[in-house]
């Protein structure tokens, strides 16, 4: 039964966590225990943090337009720590700005074949968010 664990931080080598922070302020007033790790976060601390802590769900955010390279792995190193069923979500700018005007569908289809659940775009709120978890993890409320 998932717990309500979550790990977010902003991948690779992006510095912009602000859209980050907001949103583990808002999953932990939804009740959702959530592990920062903050920014340049690398692929494998993701994984070790969500070993340690038993998440249910690992959320990334890039803002500088790398994110589709900075996740490619991620889906894959996960299986090969045990983490197979772990739910992943992408948000930010997590293409070129121009990329994502032009060509969101494209891009939300390469994130899902990179084994993604979820991938949004800088106009998510965190309203949106909370709630997609707590259906995804079939938590109450």
């Amino acid at each position: 039964m998932p717990s309500g664990n979550i790990v977010i931080g902003t991948i690779g080598s992006d510095a912009h966590m602000i859209g980050a922070w907001v949103l583990q302020k808002a999953l932990v007033g939804a009740g959702f225990n959530v592990t920062f790790l903050g920014a340049v976060v690398p692929q494998e601390e993701f994984v070790h943090a969500a070993i340690e802590t038993d998440a249910d769900a690992i959320l990334v955010s890039s803002m500088y337009g790398m994110g589709i390279l900075d996740c490619e792995g991620l889906r894959e190193k996960c299986i090969e720590a045990g983490l197979k069923d772990i739910l992943l979500y992408a948000g930010g700018n997590v293409a070129a700005p121009l990329e994502l005007d032009r060509n969101w569908p494209e891009i939300e289809k390469r994130f899902k074949a990179m084994g993604f659940d979820r991938v949004y775009r800088n106009t998510v709120t965190p309203a949106e968010v909370v709630a997609a978890l707590k259906s995804d993890l079939r938590l109450e409320g």
